[in-house]
C-alpha cells in the first residue's frame, strides 16, 4: 500500500461523512447508543457497528478487488483500494437518499427501514475495505469460498444476503418477499 492511497481514502470517507452529516443522518442510533453488534432485525438494524448486512459489505470488497485486480492490475494498490472506496461510499450516500429508502420500504422485507447512521454507514465502508484487503492477500478460492459461506450464513439466519438485497431492490418478487417475511 502506499501513503497517497491512504490519503485518498481517508479524504473520501471524510467527504462521506460530511455529506451524510449534509443529508440530516443521524450520527448514532436514535436510541442513544453505539452497540458493536446488532443482531436483531428491528430499528437497530443499519445503526449501530455491525449488523448481518455489514456481511455484504465485506463482500462487496471481495468484489471490488476482483474488479479492480481484472482492470486495473498495473495500478497501486493503494489507488485501487481508494476507487474501492469511494465507490462503497458512494452507494452509501445513495443507499441513505430518500428514493432509495423508500424503495428498501416498498420492497423489500425492510418494512421500517430509516436509512443508516454515519457510524453505520462509516462501518459499512469499513467491512468493505477488510474484504479487499483479505482477496488482496488469499488464495481466490479462499476467498469465493467465504462469499459463499457469508451469503449462505445470512440466508439462513435473516433469510437475507447480498444476492436477494440485489434482487428484491431491483425485480422484487413477492414470492421471496412473503418467504422472507415468514422469519
Amino acid at each position: 500500500m502506499n501513503r497517497k492511497g491512504f490519503i485518498l481514502v481517508a479524504l473520501i470517507v471524510a467527504v462521506t461523512c460530511a455529506i451524510l452529516f449534509l443529508m440530516q443522518r443521524p450520527l448514532i442510533c436514535t436510541c442513544g447508543r453505539v452497540e458493536f453488534w446488532h443482531g436483531a432485525l428491528d430499528s437497530g438494524n443499519s445503526q449501530h457497528l455491525a449488523d448481518w448486512y455489514s456481511l455484504s459489505h465485506v463482500i462487496h470488497g471481495f468484489l471490488f478487488y476482483a474488479a479492480a485486480h481484472w482492470l486495473l492490475q498495473r495500478q497501486p494498490m493503494g489507488l485501487r483500494l481508494a476507487l474501492a472506496v469511494g465507490v462503497e461510499a458512494a452507494w452509501e450516500i445513495v443507499e441513505n437518499s430518500p428514493f432509495i429508502v423508500d424503495r428498501y420500504r416498498t420492497a423489500t422485507i425492510a418494512l421500517g427501514y430509516s436509512g443508516d447512521s454515519i457510524v453505520n454507514s462509516l462501518s459499512d465502508i469499513g467491512m468493505m475495505t477488510i474484504g479487499f484487503l483479505f482477496a488482496a492477500r488469499a488464495p481466490a478460492w479462499l476467498t469465493v469460498t467465504l462469499a459463499i459461506a457469508l451469503e449462505l450464513l445470512a440466508l439462513a439466519v435473516i433469510r437475507d444476503n447480498l444476492t436477494l438485497n440485489i434482487l428484491m431492490l431491483t425485480w422484487p418478487i413477492d414470492a421471496v418477499r412473503e418467504w422472507q417475511a415468514a422469519l
